[in-house]
């Protein structure tokens, strides 16, 4: 008798479920093999001077999270996937090979914007996929169609270089996408949408196997462009379907969030946040928006002494705390006021920001005291010395 995976396996809770196991199994299988194969070819990322790490370490995650989302999610065939999945896994591809081409040879941030650009449109044009309402935020409501179509591409192109920036500490971007894929899956779950709930999960699973492998001190790997593009791209596929499915039942409580658009912002309120301070900052100085250096709050945490994973940790907490708070608070104020709220956790941002920075100063000041001097000490040298040492930071 001829039989199917969904009729051996009718309840799609459990597809999925499954869908999500096989995702992290894939990475947990595959990533000492890609770690093996990194170290054999030479193709590991070498510390520099801004780097938190101190040993060369592959790159190659990205490759592993790609085929466990694919593999996972294509197990099932979900009867609610109308054309958005297939659009949204021809922008997955081109961002993958964007990715892999990136991490063998460094691309100018010109060429890839243009690609992400390219990739963003496939599913914002091609499947209508749209921001277009904002549900009476600062008294708007209705986006009018161009405007609509900018505004998503620009949130795309922008979530994604978010996520890209924040990886820079182990667990730091994995974890915050896991976060976030995990909650907008079960909503999703919750409301029947199927296709995207296993995508959403099928990403939370792949990045489970990934951070094992993140946060090893033996048998490390990092995500590189190739898994930061993927996950910063799926992650905005999900917030904007979701802000997408409560205009569309807005007003019936039972389903929807009339506050969708600040709870999307709010569960990736930390590479969102640490995005606008690096830019503003780095423009401020006269500097590049796209220099790098040590200005992000992830590096400024190490810098004051906590680990990678106390950092990591640390963010993942704000994350929830601050999503569970929203969530919460919706129901007592207006979208408006909740802005105002997230305006203000901004201002918070910028101000901790601020002081673990001049912390980081004094405690580089009070290790260059504590340090080796020379028996008749240069006043001038010394002083030439601690400048160069502040300003590399």
């Amino acid at each position: 008798m001829f039989s199917t995976f969904e009729s051996l396996i009718p309840d799609k809770n459990i597809q999925i479920l499954i869908s999500a196991i096989v995702a992290m199994v894939i990475n947990l299988r595959s990533i000492p093999v890609i770690i093996n194969i990194s170290g054999l070819r030479g193709l590991m990322d070498n510390p520099v001077k801004r780097s938190s790490h101190k040993t060369p370490t592959p790159t190659f995650g990205g490759v592993a999270i790609f085929a466990g989302i694919l593999i996972g999610y294509m197990i099932w065939n979900f009867g609610d996937e109308g054309i958005l999945i297939h659009k949204v896994f021809a922008g997955t591809v081109i961002l993958f090979f964007l990715g892999v081409k990136d991490d063998l040879y460094a691309l100018s941030p010109t060429k890839k914007i243009i690609v992400q650009i390219m990739a963003s449109a496939i599913v914002v044009v091609g499947s209508d996929l749209r921001i277009s309402d904002l549900f009476g935020i600062f008294g708007i409501s209705h986006i009018p169609y161009i405007i609509s179509i900018l505004l998503t591409i620009f949130f795309f192109v922008a979530m994604i270089n978010a996520f890209n920036l924040i990886d820079g500490i182990d667990g730091l971007a994995g974890g915050i996408a896991m976060i976030a894929s995990t909650g907008f899956g079960l909503w999703f779950l919750v409301n029947h949408h199927y296709s995207l709930a296993c995508l959403a999960l099928c990403l939370a699973g792949s990045l489970v196997g990934f951070l094992r492998f993140n946060f090893s001190h033996t048998n490390k790997i990092f995500m590189g462009d190739t898994g930061s593009l993927i996950i910063g791209y799926i992650i905005t596929v999900l917030a904007v379907k979701f802000i997408h499915f409560n205009v569309m039942h807005a007003w019936e409580s039972d389903i929807s969030f009339v506050s969708a658009p600040v709870i999307a912002i709010v569960i990736l309120i930390i590479p969102i946040f640490d995005t606008i301070r690096v830019f503003a900052i780095r423009i401020l100085r006269g500097k590049s928006p796209f220099k790098a250096d040590r200005l992000h709050m992830h590096h400024l945490l190490i810098d004051n002494n906590l680990s990678h994973l106390q950092a990591s940790f640390s963010l993942y907490f704000v994350t929830i705390a601050l999503t569970a708070l929203t969530y919460m608070a919706r129901s007592y104020f207006t979208n408006t006021e909740l802005c105002f709220f997230i305006i203000f956790l901004l201002i918070c941002y910028f101000l901790v920001g601020s002081l673990l920075e001049v912390r980081r100063l004094q405690l580089k000041k009070d290790e260059l005291n504590v340090g080796d001097k020379p028996a008749n000490p240069n006043p001038k040298a010394e002083k030439i010395r601690l400048t160069e040492s502040i300003s590399a930071n």
